[in-house]
């Protein structure tokens, strides 16, 4: 089968040839259709000091995908609510947890101490096939169309953080408008947020963000957000923050403009460590909550439904998609998504 492979240590990937992976006991095997570029993608292709780190090469890399199921192993439920079969189509969630640590036995599995990412630290789905454990599989409906299945892994990030604080009726800034902010932007707008307040230095993804449903964008290479505020007739701050950049200079902003008692939910995740005003978030009594991943699997439903729900909802995520290239031109699709200009990149692998 066809596969992306990172072959060695050291910058670069190879389209090769490699052996299907075995259905094992309590495993799906899946037929990749659809695939997306992420970050972590452009890291290992890049091998720079993050990826070294995580990453045991040879190994076939990617984690974002849709595909159907093509066989299933022993010991896989198989009962007609719950059970997999084959001919089904699904996402997938990509961290493969232990299932006996503190977190997983308390049904915190999206905080397991020992979590195996798919596409980093095993096998992953830039390829024609791959084989994950069944308790990752979700089966989706059949309005959920393949690029939008695809991207279910980044839309979980942003509907995880974009729900960690009640945001009805509230002033909402989000920071980084690259395809995660861009979703949580829809996300905020779709649970009735008051104002949604968008910043980047991409026109270009700003203008995504305003397609979505920001009611300000701005670019923070020219103008500040407590101009946004002013225009938007606010006269105190956001209520609620949603960082998605990991850039410093983003978050002393986005501290900045919080109101007091200001819930901040933190996902962009920055190369560097930093400071930040801590007397500023003590005096404002300011909730700042990290977040990594997607709330297995509360976060899947929660998205699954939002979309089956709202013909509106799901084209503005799909929106985010810009750049689509099949498999074969995988240089080009990771070109498009490292020029950090466009949104969502998807690769064809069907």
């Amino acid at each position: 089968m066809r596969a992306l492979v990172k072959t060695s240590a050291g910058p670069g990937l190879e389209l090769i040839d490699v052996p299907e992976p075995q259905c094992g006991a309590g495993e799906v095997k899946i037929r990749v259709l659809r695939a997306g570029l992420c970050g972590t993608d452009l890291h290992i292709e890049s091998w720079d000091d993050t990826a070294a780190h995580m990453v045991d090469p040879p190994l076939i890399v990617g984690h974002e995908f849709y595909g159907e199921i093509v066989e299933v192993g022993s010991g896989v439920p198989t009962d007609e609510r719950y059970g997999l079969r084959v001919g089904q189509r699904c996402s997938v969630e990509g961290h493969v947890v232990c299932g006996a640590c503190r977190n997983c036995r308390a049904g915190r599995r999206h905080m397991c101490v020992h979590t195996s990412n798919l596409g980093v630290n095993r096998d992953g789905a830039f390829a024609d096939y791959v084989v994950v454990p069944h308790t990752n599989v979700w089966v989706q409906p059949d309005l959920i169309d393949p690029d939008l299945g695809a991207i279910f892994d980044p839309l979980g990030n942003a509907v995880h953080t974009a729900l960690s604080f009640p945001m009805s009726g509230e002033d909402v800034l989000i920071t980084g408008a690259g395809p995660i902010g861009v979703m949580a932007t829809a996300i905020a707008r779709h649970v009735g947020a008051r104002y949604v307040v968008v910043t980047d230095v991409s026109d270009g993804r700003l203008e995504l963000a305003r397609a979505v449903g920001a009611d300000r964008v701005v670019n923070v290479s020219r103008e500040r957000i407590a101009e946004a505020q002013r225009d938007l007739g606010m006269t105190e701050g956001f209520d609620v923050a949603l960082e998605m950049s990991g850039s410093p200079n983003a978050i002393a902003e986005l501290i900045e403009n919080c109101n007091h008692g200001a819930k901040v939910a933190l996902l962009g995740l920055p190369s560097d460590p930093f400071t930040i005003d801590a007397a500023k978030v003590i005096t404002h009594m300011l909730t700042l909550k990290g977040i990594y991943g997607r709330e297995m699997f509360d976060t899947w439903y929660k998205m699954t439904f939002m979309l089956q729900n709202s013909e509106r909802l799901r084209d503005a995520i799909r929106s985010v998609i810009t750049d689509r290239f099949p498999a074969e031109q995988w240089a080009d699709a990771f070109a498009a998504a490292r020029s950090a200009e466009g949104g969502k990149v998807i690769m064809d692998w069907s």
